[in-house]
């Protein structure tokens, strides 16, 4: 009989061998493991089922403001636009003098001529600017000619005044020299006149907006 067979115990309870009964860990620290894992799983189930529904409801609304808010756009400034004028050849000039200087009103004719303007009337200045104009001279047309004859006859008398006269018939538009001309401006600088009238503006810089 073994030693640890207890007394009084026949064979039937002996004990032989070198297995031992073993003592099994407690089940509680698993399950209470397997059930905070299994909670994490169905929450983060529901979470993401949550979000899915609420893209399909709302059409994506929270992703396209995120990105319009990180997206900046630019908006070029409208191109301006070239300023057409008249060719000197499709103006025609009357050209009168307002000074005591004999021919005055010829010889400018002339000059002008040259540059391509056509010739109407050439003469002595009408009594309201005979002798009364001081400057260099005085431009005058119909009011639709202000920006366009006008101005391209301005270019070549540098420091003419422009006026223009409600109901004046036909195109054609006056040169009355004054005191102080000194004759026409030096073709450069004619030249340089009427592109700065041609030139486009500058344009507001283009807008950039996140």
């Amino acid at each position: 009989m073994s030693m640890l067979t207890p007394p009084g115990m026949g064979g039937q309870y002996r004990i032989t061998g070198d297995k031992y009964p073993r003592m099994r860990p407690p089940r509680r620290h698993v399950r209470l493991v397997a059930a905070v894992v299994a909670s994490a799983a169905v929450l983060g189930l529901l979470g993401w089922g949550t979000l899915q529904l609420i893209d399909v409801f709302t059409g994506g609304k929270k992703d396209t403001a995120a990105a319009a808010r990180t997206e900046c756009r630019t908006t070029a400034a409208p191109a301006a636009r070239v300023r057409a004028l008249p060719k000197p050849g499709d103006i025609t000039v009357n050209v009168y003098n307002a000074t005591r200087r004999t021919g005055l009103a010829k010889d400018t004719a002339d000059a002008l001529r040259k540059r391509g303007f056509k010739i109407g009337d050439v003469g002595n200045a009408a009594k309201e600017f005979d002798k009364k104009v001081k400057s260099t001279g005085m431009l005058l047309g119909p009011p639709d000619a202000r920006n366009s004859s006008l101005a391209v006859l301005a270019a070549q008398v540098s420091g003419a005044e422009q006026r223009t006269t409600a109901g004046r018939k036909g195109a054609a538009v006056d040169l009355v020299i004054g005191d102080a001309f000194k004759g026409l401006a030096a073709p450069a600088a004619a030249d340089r006149a009427l592109a700065a009238l041609t030139a486009p503006k500058p344009t507001a810089p283009a807008k950039k907006s996140c």
